[in-house]
């Protein structure tokens, strides 16, 4: 069979990332950073001082037009009036089994939208659009010329002060336009930490101008160049979700406990199917988990009951910087998923003891 090499793609800030000996690994089709001085430490940085990522494989799709708002409405499980001008929502899109197709940010504007998606699901996302778009709506895909800069840590406000950009009064999960030196850029306020931070949406000709920027800017901050392996573990300790791992189209808002991402008074596509899956109840739950005994839960291992027999399976695990101890994600029966449940993880052929604690973990 003739084997064949998928060439990875690039983000705008890739020569920033070699320059500052990042290791590099593929990831959705891309080339990216998934640490620089080590994970633990970047981790550390993130949650005590201040951490920059680069996340510019994530997609921008931007929608105008009389009809724009009604289509999105009809294509996203959320509430669209929830993402007004300034504001933003987090949200899925379903397919007709009411499972997650993707779970996506909607940035509001006076007279456009734009949705930010997960790269691995970019083409499959745009498809879909493309397949229903109706003539009333316009349809951009600026995932390619822009670059996405995620500023995160609690030192975050003074970094960007030191730029002379204050974003002090920007809330959570709101945006707002500033002009950095001669580049106009959109901040958000929807990091994946769960610290303190700003989403920079950056034309992709000026990403290594303002990355630089930033990095000198920070360097009285403790900020630190970070990779995917921080941002997944500072993920994972505020339990948020990870496509492809927590949540996909075989799992829905329901049973992983995202229904308050879900509009129930709109009507958008799958929703026959997530109303009866609510009126039933879910059959298995997502929970989060930590160990009691010595060992790391991994995606995919099987979760047990005190008798050896299945009862769930392993989405996310890690050991937590912050904690020190080892923590997951998991589906579970529903008979499993109380706070304080006895749970046991099948890790090479033992079953290593941990408990239902919640998330998030911090």
């Amino acid at each position: 069979m003739e084997n064949v090499t998928m060439e990875l793609a690039i983000t705008p800030l890739h020569e920033a990332h070699t320059d500052a000996g990042a290791r590099m690994v593929p990831f959705a089709g891309y080339s990216m950073p998934v640490q620089y001085a080590g994970l633990k430490a970047e981790h550390l940085a993130v949650r005590t001082a201040a951490g920059l990522f680069d996340v510019s494989h994530m997609g921008e799709l931007w929608f105008s037009g009389s009809g724009a708002r009604q289509f999105l409405q009809q294509l996203l499980a959320g509430d669209v009036d929830k993402a007004g001008p300034g504001r933003a929502l987090y949200t899925c899109l379903l397919n007709e089994s009411g499972g997650i197709v993707e779970d996506l940010l909607v940035y509001g504007f006076e007279d456009r939208y734009m949705l930010v998606v997960n790269a691995a699901n970019r083409a499959e996302v745009v498809s879909i659009i493309e397949r229903s778009l109706p003539g009333d709506v316009t349809f951009e895909d600026a995932s390619d010329v822009t670059a996405l800069l995620a500023l995160q840590g609690p030192q975050s406000d003074r970094v960007m002060g030191a730029l002379g950009v204050d974003l002090t009064g920007l809330k959570y999960y709101h945006h707002t336009a500033v002009r950095l030196g001669s580049t106009d850029i959109i901040v958000g306020a929807t990091g994946y930490t769960g610290e303190r931070g700003f989403e920079l949406y950056v034309p992709a000709g000026a990403a290594m101008d303002v990355w630089n920027a930033i990095m000198v800017a920070g360097q009285d901050f403790g900020l630190l160049p970070c990779g995917l392996g921080a941002r997944d573990t500072l993920r994972l300790e505020k339990g948020f979700c990870l496509h492809g791992n927590d949540i996909g189209p075989e799992s829905n808002p329901v049973e992983a406990g995202l229904s308050w991402t879900v509009g129930w008074k709109t009507e958008f596509h799958g929703k026959a199917a997530l109303l009866a899956i609510k009126a039933a109840g879910p059959r298995r739950k997502l929970v989060g988990f930590t160990m009691e005994e010595r060992g790391i839960p991994r995606k995919d291992y099987a979760i047990l009951d005190a008798q050896g027999s299945r009862i769930g399976v392993v989405t996310s695990g890690t050991q937590s910087p912050s904690l020190g101890q080892a923590i997951g994600l998991g589906y579970v029966e529903v008979s499993h998923a109380a706070k304080g449940s006895e749970l046991f993880i099948g890790i090479r052929d033992k079953a290593i003891k941990a408990s239902v604690t919640g998330i998030p973990f911090i």
